[in-house]
Order: C-alpha cells, then structure tokens, then sequence
C-alpha cells in the first residue's frame, strides 16, 4: 500500500507551512517562511510555541514585548555566510519590520514553559564538520539553537546543514523515535536514544538541484521521495538518510522538538552501524546535539 506523501511541495500555498493542527504528521513542530518587502511589517502570536527567528536573506528589526533587535540578519542568501538570528521566547506577541527585501524563517516547537528572548548573532553559531568527499557524506551542520540554548529554551533545536554535491546527509541511518535508556557501570543511566521530531526544509544551488529523501521504520516499506528547492519534508520518526544530485549543493533547514527532552541521541540502524566507524566525525555530530 503506497504511504501518504510527507512532503510539502515549494509553491503549496500553505501558510503556515507546518502546524500541528493541519494534521501533517508531526505534533509539535511549526514552520513557515515568510517574505516581506522593504518596510512591510509582520505581527505573530503564536500561543503555546517557543519561536526561532532565522533570516534566509534580508534585515529586519523585531520587538517583543520589552525587548528591542534592530538590524538583525544582513546575507544576501542562506549560501553566504551565518545566519544572524532572533531566539523569541514564547508567551509575547513578535512584531517584524523588514527594512530590506526579507525572507524569515519561523521555526516553533511547542511549550508548556515560558521563555524570555535573546540574540544569536553569527559569531555564536556552531559547526561541526561530518563525513568526507571519500565517503561522498561531507557536510558542515551549523547549530543557530543547540547548545548555546542549554537553560534558556524549551525542547526547540534549529540547524542549518550544508551538504556536498553529490553526498548523503542523515547518513549512517539514523532515527530518534523513542526514548530508550540502559543503566550505566556506575549506577547511572545512559541514553541510547530520544524522541525528536523533525522537519527539513531543501534548498539547492543552482536551484535545478534535487534530491532524494528516504524515511522508513523497521520492518516496514520505506517510502522514496524527489526533493526539489523549496520543498519540506516532515519526520515523525522512523529512519531518514537523504542525498542530493551530483553537481548541486545542498542546504537543509533543519527543527527538531523533543517530546521529553531537548537533547537528541541518535539511534543508528544496526546494519549500518559499521559505518560511523568509517565515516569522520560522527562522534562529534552527536556530541553537539546533545
């Protein structure tokens, strides 16, 4: 039986993009991008949401209730350089101005807690490179909101992951489904994995550039489906490698929520396990998620 789509084709005409409400597949994950001309303004108020502000392109200021960004952003596209970001807490009314021709991420996961804003501008964003142009798997993830968030945000992690043409990303296999624990040698506990939901968001250069997306669960048929710029795909759970076109670099645009924790262990699936002995610097992948 074929599985229902999980992808949000570039040009849907959803707005937002992703909430839970929509029935999408995902529970806690918001998502949507928006596109404001020079001095256009934009009100959010997003009950119930931790909100993280990524500029794709474009300046803009942002008020939240007593607290004042100006000049935020500045790349003229996600390919040149960090992204400059605004954490926006959760529980106050967002109020965007553009003051260039804007392009604004808006990645939410929802909270019970409240959340007070701040500033993650790029010299506080973190990078960690995985794999290799041997092992065609080389790509740069950078955390906007990762550790630097640690007792100051919810469950919300946001990255940006940068992938070498013709490579694989999620690769080995992994999926962060379920929490699952085992007692360590000094009484402890260990984490073996943790509950996450994610969403990726595509974007290509040149824009011609696809790929494909892979997510399956064990003892299932896995579902295969083309990515193009633009597109958003959404995972519940399950296994969710992907690789992109030769001659096309990719971006991945990643929201992860956790359902118990913000932390993310990643369970690899066992017939490919082998591989993070091959592939460099998986350790440190993990290391920075948690």
């Amino acid at each position: 039986m074929r599985h229902e789509t999980r992808v949000i084709r570039a040009g849907s005409g959803r707005s937002p993009i992703v909430r839970p409400q929509q029935g999408a597949g995902l529970e806690l994950v918001y998502f949507d991008v928006l596109v404001l001309s020079a001095g256009e303004e934009r009100t959010l108020d997003l009950p119930g949401f931790e909100v993280h502000l990524v500029p794709f392109s474009g300046c803009m200021d942002v008020e939240i209730g007593a607290h004042h960004f100006d000049n935020v952003g500045g790349r003229a596209s996600v390919w040149d350089g960090h992204a400059d970001s605004i954490y926006a807490g959760s529980g106050q009314i967002i109020r965007i101005r553009a003051l260039t021709d804007l392009e604004l991420a808006v990645a939410g996961g929802a909270t019970d807690g409240r959340f007070e804003p701040f500033h993650v501008p790029p010299e506080e964003v973190h990078c960690v490179e995985v794999g290799s142009s041997e092992t065609k798997s080389r790509r740069r993830i950078c955390h906007l909101l990762g550790q630097n968030a640690a007792g100051r945000a919810g469950n919300l992690l946001v990255s940006e992951l940068y992938a070498e043409d013709g490579c694989w990303s999620g690769y080995p296999p992994h999926k962060h489904d379920r929490d699952r624990s085992e007692a360590d040698n000094d009484g402890g506990e260990r984490l073996l994995e943790t509950d996450h939901e994610e969403l990726y968001h595509f974007r290509y250069q040149p824009e011609t550039g696809f790929g494909a997306q892979f997510n399956y669960k064990d003892g299932e048929e896995p579902r295969v489906e083309l990515v193009r710029h633009g597109d958003s795909f959404l995972i519940p759970g399950g296994y969710h490698p992907t690789v992109t076109s030769p001659g096309h670099e990719e971006y991945i645009f990643t929201i992860l929520v956790g359902r118990t924790r913000r932390g993310l262990v990643q369970h690899f699936e066992p017939a490919h396990l082998h591989l993070t002995q091959v592939i460099p610097g998986i350790q440190a992948m993990r290391d920075k998620f948690k």
